[in-house]
């Protein structure tokens, strides 16, 4: 069956109030986040393909997006990079659709639109986008999570998760019209943004993908916190520290980001508590400018 530019493999599924979680490689997907929290959480509830472009090549450059080469049994398989759906039924319910989406490069009207045709067909509820980026944040420290949840409520207490709505205006994505499409149906649309430190930039980060399956945790009854690969994440931290011990420059750039890390967090517990905020933490130049250009990185986003 087609459904825009997508293949859907029959059978189709019955599925039940199912919720849709998203990410867009390579856009805010930074330590492959996105993509290790989709897989780790397809795994646990055995989840299916549902379905995948069938001509990728009419909305990605295979000059940026490289195919790959490996060998089967002695024969070579290219792989073609692609977009795919999963799918995965639950006993209490929601039932999930997990989006595996590439940021395109060309007939991107028709490709969101396809994915628009996907989320109509089967009724989608809620929408939930799941992302990571770079930030000026310590390893040292525990990660930060910002987001939006809408009227979606929590059903426990997530420490270091903060609600913001982004004023940016200026030059984006065109996969933003995925949500802005989604809340003009009425669909309840939430996401989620781990900030990974800087200067680490793992290819798999696995701490920042336990912090997005604890968030993810506090709002889902079925998905436990518990999945979440934190000793991995907690392992490929700690092996930096002896890098960090070896370079002065890099040690005295986290303990900064340390300082300011702690200055805000002071700060958002007296705005909590109704309190004066305490005094303020001076950076050098450079990390002001730093934070200043990341800042402008994230509300592109």
């Amino acid at each position: 069956m087609r459904l825009g530019a997508f293949e859907i493999n029959e059978p189709l599924p019955e599925l039940r109030n199912p919720h849709a979680l998203g990410m867009i490689r390579p856009w805010v997907d930074v330590g492959s986040v996105g993509s290790l929290t989709l897989s780790r959480l397809e795994r646990f509830l055995g989840s299916k393909e549902l379905g995948r472009l069938v001509r990728p090549g009419e909305f990605f450059d295979f000059t940026r997006y490289r195919p790959t080469v490996k060998l089967v049994q002695g024969q070579r398989e290219v792989t073609i990079p692609n977009s795919v759906i999963r799918y995965a039924t639950t006993e209490t319910g929601p039932d999930y659709l997990f989006f595996h989406l590439m940021e395109p490069h060309a007939n991107s009207e028709l490709y969101i639109d396809s994915i628009m045709q996907v989320i109509e067909h089967f009724k989608v509820q809620r929408y939930c986008r799941l992302g990571a980026m770079y930030d000026a944040v310590p390893h040292t420290r525990p990660l930060l999570v910002t987001g939006s949840l809408g009227s979606v409520p929590q059903l426990k207490p997530v420490s270091n998760f903060k609600l913001r709505r982004s004023t940016y205006q200026g030059p984006t994505t065109i996969m933003n019209l995925v949500t802005e499409r989604i809340d003009g149906l009425q669909i309840e649309s939430i996401n989620f943004m781990v900030h990974l430190p800087q200067y680490l930039q793992l290819e798999e980060d696995y701490a920042g993908t336990s912090r997005m399956i604890e968030v993810l945790s506090s709002i889902y009854e079925n998905i436990p916190g518990d999945l979440a690969p934190v000793r991995r994440g907690q392992r490929q931290y700690r092996e930096l520290n002896s890098a960090v011990e070896r370079n002065a420059e890099l040690k005295s750039l986290i303990q900064q980001m340390e300082a300011y890390y702690d200055a805000q967090a002071d700060a958002d517990q007296a705005k909590e508590q109704e309190a004066a905020p305490p005094a303020a933490t001076t950076l050098s130049p450079e990390i002001e400018q730093f934070l200043n250009e990341l800042g402008q990185q994230f509300d592109k986003g």
